[in-house]
């Protein structure tokens, strides 16, 4: 499969899955950056002052990325990965995709997290693809096998 493995990781749990897809794909891999990364404290979801709730209270939140060099144009498809902050996709990934012109590509998602599953992030990450076809597809927590993240891909209706 000719894809691309486009993920934001802040803690590396989601990097981790990441590479066993791109492993299993045989895709190339790219890691979405922040131009200021997240610091732990930023991540803490208790602290409702915290960087990461005050992102994702707002809904127009669109935090800088350190790059813009992704090889987007050279794939039809774009698994997309990251972990599931508030039940949906972290502020972030819309700014990626709304630096980027996904138009006739397909975009699966893949998601990590502690308790919930990919909740409402397709429906929060279309608006910034428009003319991308964005699908959910599973989430990817846990030991996994490369085997078996091959077969679901290769299975996947795209």
């Amino acid at each position: 499969m000719n894809a691309l493995v486009a993920y934001f990781s802040a803690t590396g749990t989601t990097a981790k899955a990441a590479k066993a897809l791109a492993n299993a794909v045989g895709g190339e891999l790219y890691e979405i950056k922040p131009a200021i990364p997240y610091t732990s404290a930023d991540l803490n979801w208790m602290d409702k002052n915290s960087r990461s709730s005050v992102e994702m209270k707002d809904v127009n939140s669109r935090p800088a990325l350190a790059d813009k060099d992704a090889p987007v144009s050279k794939y039809d498809v774009i698994f997309l990965g990251f972990p599931v902050w508030w039940y949906v996709a972290p502020t972030i990934l819309n700014t990626f995709l709304e630096n980027y012109d996904f138009a006739g590509k397909t975009i699966v998602l893949f998601a990590t997290s502690g308790s919930s599953g990919l909740g409402k992030s397709a429906a929060g990450l279309r608006p910034s693809a428009p003319g991308a076809k964005i699908v959910d597809g599973r989430m990817l927590n846990g030991p996994l096998n490369e085997a078996e993240l091959k077969t679901w891909a290769e299975g996947l209706k795209l």
